[in-house]
């Protein structure tokens, strides 16, 4: 079994059936292979392609990211999730222009120098834009390379990676480098799928080892599963007169470094417990407390209960609200700053509730 057949078949099969129209491959430069392979971890190519075209059509080239505000760069992700790709993006651009005079860098290892940015994004995009002879080993990568080798263990034991890596610079080619590394990618996001792959389908499957023993199912081998915490917490929706909302911006790190939230209360879910808590951390006397059912927001690493409450603030002029990290927040006029997924939906409900929307 040569290697030669893997790449050939590959590259044939891609020419007839590979997608050739995603928004980033109409010009594919570094910079906006760059946008695109941050925006793909951990994201479907459906969901990523409507964000791609807004940032894009904001941030055209590396000198207007770097130039813009976090908060500008966070509200065009706002939805996307996984923020601190975000955060990294504009914190890689503004290096761009201090480090690398402007020019995206074109070699790997100044590439993988950049926040954000591991050895596998950093070959792909040095790959897709300037054809550099570098093996890929994202998750779709990882999936084909397993089963059709039936490669043992979980990918994130550095050993199977090793041998997983290893597997892909054997069959990178060296001519062409550029349209293999799209075809396998595309292969593993239309074929050799996590659930119901095609394998008839699949112009590999002749010497497909999972194939070939009908164990496609069982690779990759799946994460060992650990019980996720679910963790509660208290989101208030403060109104001030106007039914504007008090919102607090996040410090940069951390979960949701960065975005608008509303506050959280750490304390009991009773009325009494929010009126002490208001009055001591936000210096805000409340009126009307009312309690809507929790709503769950999931992580990648555990799950968290958030159970609404809504108030009027009585004495709102007490907090002084030059405060660069504190904002009355209109919610009939959304503006451009970043907000956490869960934020968003809420104020979006208390929108519909205040205008007499029914959901």
């Amino acid at each position: 079994m040569k290697n030669s057949y893997f790449a050939t078949s590959l590259l044939q099969w891609h020419d007839k059936y590979g997608r050739h129209d995603l928004p980033w491959q109409s010009n594919m430069s570094a910079y906006r292979i760059w946008i695109s392979e941050i925006m793909l971890q951990q994201t479907q190519v459906v969901t990523v392609i409507s964000y791609y075209q807004r940032f894009m059509k904001s941030f055209p080239n590396i000198e207007s990211l770097a130039n813009a505000d976090l908060d500008q760069v966070l509200h065009l992700w706002t939805g996307l999730g996984y923020y601190a790709r975000a955060r990294n993006l504009h914190k890689a651009a503004k290096l761009v222009m201090s480090d690398f005079a402007g020019q995206f860098p074109n070699d790997l290892e100044n590439v993988i120098s950049l926040p954000g940015v591991g050895r596998s994004t950093a070959s792909a995009i040095l790959a897709l834009s300037d054809n550099q002879h570098h093996a890929i080993l994202d998750g779709n990568v990882k999936r084909v390379l397993s089963r059709y080798f039936t490669i043992e263990g979980w990918y994130g034991k550095k050993a199977v990676e090793q041998e997983l890596w290893l597997r892909a610079e054997e069959l990178t080619p060296k001519q062409k480098t550029a349209q293999y590394t799209q075809a396998i990618m595309d292969l593993g996001a239309t074929i050799c799928t996590r659930t119901k792959a095609k394998c008839t389908e699949c112009p590999l499957h002749k010497h497909c080892q999972a194939y070939a023993t009908n164990t496609v199912k069982q690779y990759p081998t799946p994460k060992p599963k650990k019980s996720i915490p679910v963790k509660s917490t208290i989101m208030l929706l403060l109104r001030d007169s106007n039914n504007h909302v008090f919102l607090q911006q996040r410090p940069p790190t951390g979960i949701w470094g960065g975005l608008w939230c509303l506050p959280e209360a750490d304390c009991t879910a009773t009325r009494s417990a929010l009126l002490k808590w208001s009055n001591e951390q936000l210096h805000f006397n409340l009126k009307e407390i009312s309690f809507d059912k929790p709503v769950r927001h999931t992580f990648s690493h555990f799950h968290l209960d958030i159970t609404p409450a809504y108030a009027s603030v009585i004495n709102e002029s007490a907090r002084i609200m030059e405060q660069a990290d504190t904002v009355w927040y209109n919610t009939s006029k959304p503006d451009t700053r970043g907000l956490a997924a869960p934020v968003k939906k809420l104020l979006e409900a208390h929108n519909d509730i205040i205008t007499g929307v029914t959901s």
